[in-house]
């Protein structure tokens, strides 16, 4: 289930087809929402959006993955590209991932604790307004 953009939510103009997810921004921050699967072939369509994401200055930066069903390596490291990137640039990034597989998968590559993730986009939004932390 992914969380719906909030009223104070918009659209940004990205290089993310439609079928992949969808860019907007929301209390600050550029969320990029994925779904269904990625794989080598959806990470380059999926890319352009995440470089457009971390392009600026104190980027902060929020993955969706709510909606994706399946994650593969080339997946894992388009966002460890788009973590690293982020916090090159002095900003923040956050995950959000409930599914029980990809968490497994984070686990195994020894990834889950560097991302961190959350459960709902609610968790990250409650947590960037008390200025937590970047997820290191």
């Amino acid at each position: 289930m992914t969380e719906t953009p909030a009223p104070t939510a918009t659209p940004v103009p990205a290089l993310l087809p439609e079928p992949c997810g969808r860019v907007y921004r929301r209390d600050g921050c550029t969320v990029v929402a994925l779904r269904d699967e990625i794989d080598i072939a959806t990470a380059a369509l999926i890319a352009p959006a995440l470089d457009d994401a971390t392009a600026d200055g104190s980027p902060r930066l929020v993955v969706d993955l709510s909606e994706v069903s399946f994650l593969d390596c080339s997946g894992l490291s388009l966002l460890c590209r788009a973590r690293r990137r982020a916090l090159d640039r002095e900003g923040r990034f956050w995950l959000v991932c409930a599914c029980p597989r990809i968490l497994r998968l984070l686990r195994a590559g020894r990834l889950h604790d560097v991302f961190g993730p959350v459960a709902t986009p609610d968790e990250v939004f409650r947590t960037a307004g008390a200025g937590a932390p970047a997820v290191p």
